[in-house]
């Protein structure tokens, strides 16, 4: 089946010649009727999440590494045990996606969201890896509908570093709201708790030390940038970050803090590389992307951005990349130049960059198909 699978891939995907700076490729094109719902890379590897069809009903994770043939997971048939597959995953239903190449050893984990309407709101964080292909449920992560509980904060992956985050959201005085719901402040959300989790082949989860819960993640190497919550969670539960909460770049594996930055505004969206965080701030004036020097924390610039700018933001060694509607932009670090590259036919999904490339997943015509270009700088 994997192999039939692999087959009908490659039929699928445009082949290309070297490209040139500047030049807007297509890597993949999926079947029709066929969309994808998420993307990521790392390196020369590529990850999408493709919801099952009629035609094809198991729901799949391609892992690519380019050159080579296309791998998919999670392990299929009666010997294994797979709540991917058959997983309702609606077109607007959100699935987070996360690829480590780990020495050659890919990793990747996902999330599915439960779409019912239940009282207990699930999502749950699934992985694989190429060497073992058999799914790993590492954690559900539940709340009730009315927000109390674990709310799944994000994920991230690069080189050897594999993380997702839950923040534990909780009443300000359970035993009070539970007597007397109208009691005053009683029933109000607080953030009372949570962590990041780092996660290495089938191995539980590891908490990164020292680091609390984060509403946002961004890994480079063995470093992880996060957004620490607010103390108070909105009225549904959905726990944000505010203008008063550091960022934190912190090493995955020992807890040892790398910098910290105060940011300008109240950030949005956060980016690693191994030489500059950037974060997209909301301020009285306007957004502002800034970025600080990956080992220090020094401001090394910031500029403002449109205010249709959305809330996402990838980081190359010396370019940030940012997406304002459809039109994808890169920013020079060095020059503070920036730059229009492309501009999608559909929303981008999991907009990226890694090697020098900058690459997304779009849906257009009922197929899915990833694009990419190479940075000029």
């Amino acid at each position: 089946m994997r192999m039939l699978l692999g087959a009908i891939a490659l039929a699928a995907t445009v082949a290309h010649g070297p490209a040139r700076a500047d030049q807007l490729q297509t890597l993949y094109q999926s079947p029709a009727h066929q969309r994808i719902q998420a993307f990521a890379q790392d390196g020369q590897l590529l990850a999408w999440f493709e919801p099952g069809t009629k035609v094809r009903p198991c729901n799949l994770v391609w892992v690519w590494q380019l050159g080579h043939a296309k791998e998919t997971l999670p392990a299929q048939g009666s010997r294994y045990h797979n709540v991917t597959c058959q997983w309702d995953v609606p077109a607007a239903s959100p699935v987070g996606l996360a690829i480590a190449g780990n020495l050659g050893a890919p990793e990747v984990l996902w999330t599915l969201r439960e779409s019912a309407s239940h009282v207990v709101k699930f999502d749950y964080v699934v992985g694989a890896t190429i060497k073992d292909p058999r799914e790993r449920r590492f954690q559900q992560v539940a709340h009730t509908r009315h927000g109390a509980g674990l709310w799944l904060g994000g994920l991230a992956g690069s080189g050897t570093t594999l993380v997702y985050s839950v923040v534990d959201v909780r009443y300000h005085d359970q035993v009070a709201c539970l007597s007397s719901p109208k009691s005053a402040h009683a029933c109000d959300l607080d953030v009372a708790g949570g962590g990041i989790y780092r996660i290495v082949g089938r191995r539980p989860p590891a908490p990164v030390k020292n680091a609390g819960p984060a509403v946002g993640l961004a890994v480079s190497g063995d470093d992880v940038a996060y957004l620490a919550p607010a103390s108070a969670a909105l009225k549904d539960g959905r726990p944000l970050t505010s203008a008063d909460v550091p960022i934190v770049i912190r090493n995955a594996g020992t807890g040892v803090p790398v910098a910290s930055i105060a940011p300008d505004g109240t950030p949005l969206a956060i980016g690693l590389s191994d030489t500059v965080l950037a974060v997209l701030g909301s301020t009285p004036d306007g957004l502002v992307l800034s970025w600080y020097a990956h080992d220090t924390g020094r401001l090394l610039h910031s500029m403002r951005v449109p205010k249709t700018t959305a809330p996402e933001l990838a980081v190359g060694s010396e370019t940030i990349v940012y997406r304002d509607g459809l039109e994808i932009r890169a920013v020079d670090v060095r020059s503070n130049r920036v730059k229009t590259l492309a501009k999608a036919s559909s929303t981008p999904i999991g907009l990226s960059i890694s090697d020098g490339r900058v690459a997304w997943a779009e849906n257009v015509g009922g197929r899915g198909r990833i694009r990419a270009i190479d940075v000029p700088y």
